[in-house]
Formats: C-alpha cells, structure tokens, sequence
C-alpha cells in the first residue's frame, strides 16, 4: 500500500510539474496540441501567453517560446540597379519584431529565427529592387533617399505581414559604386583633375612670361637711362677736367709742360723693362736734356 501511495505521489508530482511552463520577459508563447496552434474557443484567434507562469496540458500540449523583443537585420551589400541599369552596391539594415507568433511560427517552420530572417530579406530587398529601379543614382545620393526608405519600409511592411512580422525601420547606410565602375570613376575624375591642371599651368607659364617680358623691357629701359645718364656725366665731368686743364695751362703752361713730360716718363717706364727708341734730338727728352726744357 505504501508503495502504491508513493508511485501515486510520484506521477502526481509529474503531472504537475509538466502542466506548468514558465515565459521569460522578453518572450511570448504559444502552444502546439497535435501540430496545431492553440486558439481562443470565442475568438478563434491564436492563444498568446505573457511573461509569468502558465499551466498546459501535459505530455499532449507543447510550448514554443519566441523572442518577442526587437531585432536587427544586419545582412551583408547587395547589388541593385537603377533606371539608368547603374550597378549599385547598397548596405542595408532592417528593425523588426514579431507581430503574429502563430503566423510567424507556422511560415517559418516552427519558428526559425535564421529561416525567418531569410525570408524578410528577401521581402526588403524586393522592394528596395523596386524603388532603386525607379530613380536614377542623382536623385538616389541627392535627396531621394528619405523618400527610397520610407517607400522601401512600406513595401517591406505589407510583404512582411504574411510572415507574421511587423517591420519597425528600413535604412540604407551605405551606397557604394562596383570595383569595376568605381576604378573607371576615378580614372576619368584623375583624367579630368589633370587636364585642369595642365590648363592651369599653361596659363601660369603664360602669365611667367609675360611678367618675365614686362620685366626684361623695364630693365632695358632703366639700363637705357643709366647709361644715358653715365655718358653725360662722363661728357660733363671730361669737359670740366678739360677746362680746369686749360685753366691750369693758361696760368703756367712751362709748368704743366713739364708736369706732363713726368707724367709720360712715368707711364713708359714703369714695367721697368720698356725699351724706347727714339731720336737723340726728339723732343720727348727735352727736359732731361735741360731743366728749361730748351
């Protein structure tokens, strides 16, 4: 009898302990009796538990908890073309939640999260093909893009309801050229930076050498003055020096006579090996011959 009691109390206690099921915060739940969804007996709409304790049929009802809480998609750049069949490398992200956790459950088999993901890129991206495919790269990088996400966010939106998902915020963060066309880009923005520069040297070399030929006139010109300038102080200065000789020889002109003779002996024999040859009588040695110069 004891042991009876005893195995009794024992799948009592089993019975109450798989009857009860706790919800974390941040989760709902829903439960599964013989693969289907539980639903409410007056609504019909999908049994969603809250945070708390909770009690189930056991071994007959399965629970299935599910992250209630915000996520983001963060997947990796995708190509997309625009009006213009531009190739465009765009880096997205996605904010999301789930909004109906029977639906969500049952279109992504039993609630995968990474399957789940799967299909609302592919949804985001569908409309983000869309919009991108209706605007040329100018209006995309000008001031369509506020207009690009919140299309995109309505159109992720409405697709994402099938999955049971409410889509909170599409953002693109970054558009980026292709390898291939970013090189050739650049290229032709190199191409064009040099052919500004060589238009700008060209004038620079242009302008050098006018200012090169404004200067070499004005040099001219002040070379021009100077020596103009030098000659008549020259002309000025030999015709006081000649009149200041012909002073000093009107006033003894025995005297500068002879102060002229030293003079030119000086001049033909200060190398001190000159050789004269000259006349015994000529008068280049008057006044050595005598004092008066007679």
């Amino acid at each position: 009898m004891k042991n009876l009691i005893a195995i009794l109390v024992i799948i009592a206690a089993l019975l109450g302990f798989s009857s009860l099921f706790v919800v974390n915060e941040g989760q709902r739940a829903i439960v599964i009796q013989f693969g289907k969804v539980q639903r409410d007996a007056d609504t019909g709409m999908p049994t969603v538990y809250e945070p708390g304790l909770h009690f189930k049929l056991p071994f007959i009802e399965q629970v299935k908890r599910l992250d209630a809480r915000f996520k983001t998609l963060d997947g990796d750049p995708d190509r997309f073309v625009t009006s213009e069949k531009k190739d465009l490398i765009v880096d997205t992200y996605v904010k999301w939640r789930i909004s109906d956790f029977a639906t969500y459950y049952l279109s992504t088999n039993g609630g995968n999260q990474a399957q789940a993901e799967d299909l609302l890129t592919r949804r985001v991206n569908s409309g983000l093909r869309a919009e991108f495919g209706s605007r040329t790269i100018k209006e995309i990088v000008s001031g369509e893009r506020d207009n690009l996400m919140r299309e995109a966010l309505i159109r992720g939106a409405d697709s994402a309801k099938e999955l049971g998902i409410e889509v909170i915020d599409v953002r693109v963060m970054q558009i980026n050229l292709p390898t291939e066309v970013s090189q050739s880009i650049f290229q032709r923005m190199r191409a064009e930076r040099q052919a500004v520069a060589m238009e700008h040297r060209s004038e620079g070399r242009e302008q050098a050498e006018f200012i090169r030929a404004d200067v070499d006139a004005r040099i001219t010109v002040m070379l021009a003055d100077a020596s103009r300038e030098s000659r008549e102080l020259r002309g000025e200065g030999d015709a006081e020096a000649a009149g200041i000789y012909a002073e000093a020889y009107q006033k003894d002109a025995e005297f500068f006579a002879f102060i002229r003779s030293l003079q030119a002996y000086q001049k033909s024999f200060e190398g001190g090996n000159d050789v004269l040859v000259l006349e015994p009588d000529s008068e280049f040695f008057k006044y050595l011959k005598n004092m008066s110069g007679k």
